[in-house]
């Protein structure tokens, strides 16, 4: 079995800007409720978001944010096709469908496009490229043995 989190590193930092000024303005205007809870968003946004975990089995590929949060799960046998793509700027991070079908990203431009047999695509943020496209082209092999 296949297993990778990749870490939300953009994310980390964006919260950690956001973070700067919430800690300022928490020391020039004291802790009052909106800033209390606008801090709890942000502590919840990151766990939620923290990165990107990919697993491939024998049967199912699937993927999922933080501890398993907005994830997909795809039968191997439905797989048409799956390739190393190179995402751009306006697919963005998080999830989210574009002209390339939906993306699951959380930090980097390295991603695999499936391509069901159905045509729906989806892309999937990684920086294991090349041990997540053998490990979906072993096991769709030994779905066709079997």
């Amino acid at each position: 079995m296949y297993q990778h989190k990749q870490y939300a590193v953009f994310i980390f930092f964006v919260l950690a800007w956001i973070g700067g000024f919430v800690a300022l303005a928490w020391n020039l205007l004291g802790a009052d409720g909106p800033l209390i809870i606008f801090t709890g968003i942000l502590v919840l946004v990151g766990f939620l978001f923290h990165g990107l975990t990919v697993k491939v089995d024998d049967k199912n590929i699937s993927w999922a944010f933080g501890p398993g949060v907005a994830g997909q799960s795809i039968e191997l046998s439905e797989v048409a096709e799956a390739k190393a793509v190179q995402n751009s700027y306006r697919h963005g991070i998080g999830m989210r469908i574009t002209h390339d079908g939906w993306v699951y990203t959380v930090s980097g431009f390295s991603a695999i496009q499936l391509t069901l047999k159905d045509g729906t695509l989806y892309r999937v943020g990684t920086n294991d490229q090349k041990a997540l496209l053998a490990a979906l082209k072993e096991k769709k092999r030994i779905n066709r043995a079997a």
